[in-house]
């Protein structure tokens, strides 16, 4: 798919320096997977921001063979 973006030149550049990337699109691609990633990352902490843990919890017992 063919998109035209006004990107930084210079931002881009150093980019591609940085990462060791051979091409503007290897950049970009490496960029928004990264971005992906990091926004999956923020989900999963913001739902553990919503469990509630028993701190008396020993899951140590839960092993023991009975």
């Amino acid at each position: 798919m063919a998109t035209n973006l006004a990107l930084d030149d210079k931002l881009l550049e150093e980019a591609r320096v940085i990462g060791n990337k051979s091409t503007k699109k290897a950049v970009v691609t490496e960029a928004l997977e990264e971005y992906i990633q990091r926004r999956k990352q923020m989900r999963i902490l913001e739902l553990f921001h919503g469990v509630d843990f028993d701190p008396d919890y020993d899951y140590k017992s839960q092993r023991k063979r009975q």
